[in-house]
């Protein structure tokens, strides 16, 4: 078997409509994205290998991937995408929260190594895994299509750090106009296997599985703002699939229907609406988050509270994209996962075990990758 980055022996195209089979490294193949992605391409005839490249060695699989260990952050990136024709960038650091600089590190330096070295080795093909979060506030009554501005919200790293590197490939496209470049710009993404991997970086070891039924929140908040656009894995998978696979070049919107609002969560809940104001919660959060008991920023929430909504008609009219599931369809699986402590045998996706959450409280929560 070829080493990872070694070019592949030319193979004859499939057929009118298809390009050549395609040889296509995958960064933070192993996570909640990248294991759809992998799934995607793996099932595409125009791809004909796929690297993963993850930082610990995972246990799950699919056809036609190979592993490579490497941390982007710090290890030599050109050897690993030597020959590709597709690097899709997705490896991300949301912890530890409280250490800001590490994540500055991983996230925006570690990918810059990774553009750079797309760059020097000539990749015909880079997609970047931007975020809604990168966008800057938007109107509540309207929707934006990828031309709003991507200045995201100074008061979270998430968003910093998409609306840096943003700007970074405004002038890396210039710099190297034989490659493609195309970022895309999903809503929020879940799916069963990520429920336990999501309740860790987001909700913390203090909030139990069995909330995830419906019945046993009493109420929902209903605050100004408090809405998000989501899509399942899978969907957001085949989106980096078509990006990979078509001549296409700039900014795509991904978000499944209907917009989560207070409205809709009641509903799938079984529970009430309650108004409140922003400031009813922003306490609390940001109170939780000083004493680390839970992993998330208060700065991620104010963010959630500003975001804009997407138009996604680019996607669905040039990359010939559609979801096949609901929003309410992916976080009805999330919740369902969650109840169960789901995962998948990769590290990032571990399940939860019956020791799990002593350990998140031992090492520090949102002090940790």
């Amino acid at each position: 078997m070829p080493q990872p980055g070694e070019p592949q022996t030319p193979v004859e195209p499939l057929g009118p409509g298809y390009p050549p089979r395609m040889r296509v490294v995958v960064t933070g193949a192993s996570g909640n994205v990248g294991t759809s992605v992998v799934e995607a391409l793996s099932a595409d005839p125009a791809v004909s290998s796929i690297v993963g490249i993850v930082r610990r060695q995972p246990g799950w699989t699919a056809s036609k991937t190979e592993w490579a260990l490497a941390d982007v952050a710090k290890d030599d990136l050109g050897y690993l995408v030597r020959g590709a024709d597709v690097v899709i960038h997705l490896a991300w650091l949301f912890q530890p929260t409280h250490d800001p600089v590490s994540t500055w590190t991983a996230n925006v330096l570690g990918s810059i190594k990774m553009f750079e070295a797309v760059g020097r080795e000539r990749v015909p093909a880079l997609v970047y895994a931007s975020s809604v979060g990168a966008y800057s506030p938007g109107p509540q009554d309207t929707r934006v299509d990828e031309s709003w501005p991507t200045h995201g919200w100074p008061e979270a790293a998430y968003p910093r750090e998409k609306a840096y590197l943003e700007r970074y490939l405004d002038g890396f496209e210039p710099r190297h106009p034989d490659t493609r470049v195309v970022r895309m710009r999903p809503g929020f993404i879940f799916k069963r296997e990520s429920a336990s991997q999501q309740r860790r970086l987001f909700a913390g070891p203090l909030v139990p599985n069995f909330l995830g039924r419906a019945g046993l929140l009493p109420v929902i908040p209903d605050v100004p703002g408090l809405r998000m656009q989501a899509l399942h894995s899978a969907d957001v998978g085949q989106a980096y699939r078509l990006a990979a696979v078509k001549d296409v070049r700039g900014a795509f919107n991904v978000a499944a229907e209907p917009v989560l609002d207070a409205d809709v969560l009641a509903e799938l809940l079984g529970a009430r609406k309650v108004k409140l104001a922003g400031w009813a919660l922003r306490g609390p959060l940001a109170a939780a988050w000083r004493l680390h008991a839970v992993p998330a920023s208060p700065g991620l929430f104010e963010t959630v509270l500003r975001l804009p909504v997407m138009d996604t008609g680019r996607a669905r009219a040039e990359l010939g994209w559609s979801p096949g599931y609901s929003a309410t369809d992916a976080i009805g699986e999330f919740l369902g996962g969650l109840r169960e402590g789901a995962g998948l045998d990769t590290p990032p996706l571990a399940p939860d075990g019956p020791r799990g959450r002593l350990h998140e409280l031992r090492t520090g929560v949102g002090s940790r990758p």
